[in-house]
């Protein structure tokens, strides 16, 4: 099965934010096709989370299976969580940021158990 286009996922999980009361953003437009996304949720309490591309090993021959994320940093420092992201751009710069801002924490991504 093919994984939705990035700029769709993202569109769509703009919008499902946006359904949900929460305030979200596209804050960096990566690779239309297939470049990796990567979330910062900001708990506007001086804390942030940070969620990225779960290995797609771990999926393999799931026909389910949709993008799925790991959790990278959990109530972190915006300033470090900035820095994190500043390290994979330059790793990889095709990639997306999405920002939510939500006291909840709440980021309505499918995590990698």
């Amino acid at each position: 099965m093919a994984r939705l286009r990035s700029d769709f996922w993202v569109a769509a999980h703009l919008r499902r934010c946006a359904v949900e009361g929460v305030s979200a953003v596209q804050r960096r437009r990566g690779a239309p096709e297939a470049g990796a996304i990567f979330v910062k949720v900001d708990r506007l309490d001086g804390r942030a989370d940070l969620y990225g591309p779960a290995p797609q090993a771990l999926f393999e021959g799931d026909e389910t299976a949709g993008r799925r994320f790991e959790t990278l940093m959990r109530e972190a420092l915006p300033p470090d969580v900035e820095a994190r992201l500043a390290r994979e751009i330059r790793f990889d710069s095709d990639l997306w940021i999405v920002e939510i801002d939500d006291r909840e924490g709440r980021h309505f991504l499918d995590l990698a158990e």
